[in-house]
Order: structure tokens, then sequence, then C-alpha cells
């Protein structure tokens, strides 16, 4: 499981025009599932996720996590996390889960962040998107259990 994680100060995601997640600071959380992703990869990057020192405190510019901020997270599934470009021109997504697994896994990742009391808003699974986010920083972090 990839995740890749940016800091921002405002993010939302649209679909045919219509903004259906929509977050103020916070992290957004592009979710990437392939073929032997378990609960155990969840429960790890949700946590990591979670408490992540990559916001602002007094001491450094990264001294503390979304929970310490009051910030939100916003998850979009992105199969091409998984995506190779190692042959030709074409990307192939060989190493991404196929989509019932992913999507079962991803309402779990969900899920499970909503647990940890971060206010969680979502793209919607196999619909194009448009994300858009103020990148804070840049801070950008790829995270893989």
């Amino acid at each position: 499981m990839r995740a890749l994680i940016q800091r921002t100060t405002s993010a939302a995601v649209a679909v045919n025009g219509k903004t259906i997640g929509q977050i103020g600071k916070g992290l957004v959380v592009l979710l990437g599932i392939t073929h032997n992703d378990t609960d155990q990869d969840i429960a790890y990057l949700v946590e990591k996720i979670a408490n992540l020192r990559v916001f602002e405190g007094e001491k450094s510019g990264f001294d503390e996590s979304v929970l310490q901020v009051g910030g939100s997270v916003l998850v979009v599934s992105q199969f091409t996390l998984y995506g190779s470009t190692k042959k030709g021109r074409r990307p192939d997504f060989n190493d991404a889960a196929k989509p019932d697994v992913a999507e079962e896994l991803y309402k779990k990742f969900v899920q499970k962040m909503k647990e940890t009391g971060v206010v969680v808003e979502t793209g919607q699974f196999q619909a194009h998107m448009q994300v858009s986010l103020v990148n804070d920083g840049p801070v950008t972090l790829m995270l893989e259990s």
C-alpha cells in the first residue's frame, strides 16, 4: 500500500464539476492499493499518517501531527501510484489491485482514519476526479507499508 501525502492549506475533489470532498488545513492522501495489501497495511499507514509530524509547532516546522493541529484528511483512491513505466511509453497497472479488492480496502482505510478522530473527506472510488489543492511548503511525502 502506498500513500502519497501532501500538506495543504486547502483541498477539494470534484466529480462532474461537483465538489464531493473538501478540507482546509490538513493532508491530502493519494492512496494506492496493490494485490497483497491487508488490514495490517491499513493499520500501519493510518497510524503513520495520523501521527506524522509534518506541521509547524512552537519548536520547528515539523513538530506536530494532523491530529495535534486539528487538521483534516482528504483521501483519494489513486491506482496510478502502482503504474510502471519500465517498458514502452504507456504505463501498465499490473501491480494495482483489482477494483473489487481495492475498493474494499479503500473503504476500510477511510473508516480506520475516521476512527483516529481526524475529520475525513473522500473522493469517489473509480470515478474520474479533479483534485485541487494548495500544497503548503511544499511538503510531499511517499509512505509505503
